[in-house]
């Protein structure tokens, strides 16, 4: 689901920017007087981008202002659920665990996620952790973030992290892979008095 909602964002992001670069660049060439071919919506320097009759053609028309009222209306809808598609982090409920015979058991991702966090956090060098599943429940993935001592090694403490903590939750909960994106911040060190 993410990496599809990814692909959308990016495929509908570089149209929409496509489009107002070719319309607002058009635009500009035209007014600063470069001459544009028969097809194009502007005639020339002085023109304007919609004249009086273009504005009031339908406007005695039944049927016109609740089209125009709708089509924004869907618009504004389609705006706000990609916004929220966007901003909503799924976080993932429950992971499908193979026991070995066929069927499959359920276990809580918060769970997991709480034994993957406490696991990282109890890493030489990591002075708090935080997890969170995303993901299908039968490909999920890891976001785990550390908050680091000030003389932890952060490559150290990274491969510890994927060879120990996530090694760990993928072989308890039976999975052939957990993907995970880490993300490591540093704790501020705070001055010290010296006698």
């Amino acid at each position: 689901m993410t990496a599809v909602l990814r692909i959308v964002n990016r495929v509908l992001l570089g149209l929409a920017g496509l489009l107002l670069v070719v319309l607002g660049g058009s635009a500009l060439a035209v007014g600063l007087g470069v001459d544009p071919p028969s097809w194009w919506i502007h005639d020339g320097r002085h023109d304007v981008l919609l004249s009086d009759a273009d504005r009031t053609r339908w406007r005695a028309e039944g049927w016109w202002w609740p089209a125009v009222i709708a089509a924004l209306a869907v618009a504004v809808l389609l705006a706000l659920w990609w916004l929220a598609a966007v901003l909503r982090r799924r976080r993932l409920a429950e992971v499908l665990v193979d026991t070995g015979d066929g069927e499959g058991a359920l276990l809580r991702g918060r769970a997991l996620e709480g034994v993957l966090a406490a696991e990282a956090g109890a890493l030489e060098g990591v002075r708090g952790a935080k997890a969170s599943l995303t993901g299908r429940r039968r490909a999920p993935e890891a976001r785990v973030r550390l908050l680091l001592e000030p003389h932890a090694d952060p490559g150290e403490t990274l491969t510890r992290l994927t060879t120990e903590s996530l090694a760990h939750a993928r072989d308890s909960a039976g999975l052939a892979s957990l993907p995970a994106e880490a993300r490591l911040r540093a704790a501020k060190h705070g001055p010290e008095r010296v006698n």
